[in-house]
């Protein structure tokens, strides 16, 4: 189910983000519910949809969404990029054998310590995915 067009332009607005036709069909899907998609599958959603929107305008707005907080980057390895729509703190598992991502609670994961840091330095977040691969 998407989200509608006025939800979207006040959620965008409420970050200083400028509600384009493009933007608004992105968020649409993107903000429909906590979920993980990669660019690739946004641009196939939104375009499936009958909107016409190019590889670089998904990469760039998903980009901006998440440099304004809309969602956040699970990068689980350098070619495989996930966006997040669920911003709250919480670690994820990654399933190898299938490619699916899912969110764990925050409070079902338990660091006991973590490294020395450098004296310049604070921990921003701490962010846990566990991969699981399916036995064969």
């Amino acid at each position: 189910m998407r989200l509608s067009t006025d939800k979207v332009t006040e959620l965008l607005l409420s970050r200083d983000i400028t509600p384009t036709q493009q933007r608004l069909e992105i968020g649409a899907i993107l903000f429909s519910g906590p979920q993980h998609f990669s660019a690739e599958q946004v641009m196939q959603l939104v375009n499936q949809e009958g909107a016409q929107v190019s590889k670089a305008t998904v990469y760039n707005t998903l980009g901006l969404f998440a440099e304004k907080g809309l969602v956040r980057e699970v990068i689980i390895d350098p070619t495989k990029v996930f966006f997040d729509s669920n911003t709250q703190p919480h670690h994820h598992l990654y399933d190898v054998s299938t490619g699916e991502l899912s969110d764990i609670s925050a409070d079902e994961v338990a660091l006991s310590r973590l490294p020395k840091l450098p004296k310049n330095v604070t921990v921003e977040s701490v962010e846990v995915v566990v991969r699981v691969r399916r036995r064969t």
